[in-house]
């Protein structure tokens, strides 16, 4: 199983998020680092995958509602791709465990 954590607080930019999600996940070198590339990549995943978000507060503050599409996008992914598991740290959860 492959498991990627994403951490909203240390996520700047666009491009570094997708920077992250080309490289933890493999994609191939078309990846068009834009939301519609990463539903197609994430939808051709055919290994169970667990991609957990935290501070997604945090990510938002730092890509405005970008944030939101990312969600929306992995959420439909998820319900696309049965290998694709999303779990989103509540940021109040987070903050908890540290």
């Amino acid at each position: 199983m492959t498991e990627i954590l994403l951490d909203g607080s240390l996520i700047t930019d666009k491009n570094q998020l997708h920077t992250i999600f080309a490289q933890r996940l493999s994609f191939p070198e078309w990846y068009g680092n834009n939301l519609d590339a990463l539903y197609d990549c994430l939808t051709d995943v055919r290994e169970e995958t667990s991609i957990k978000i935290c501070s997604f507060g945090r990510l938002r503050d730092n890509l405005g509602g970008y944030a939101d599409k990312v969600k929306k996008v992995l959420r439909n992914a998820e319900a696309d791709n049965r290998f694709i598991h999303l779990i989103i740290v509540r940021e109040e959860e987070n903050e908890s465990a540290q």
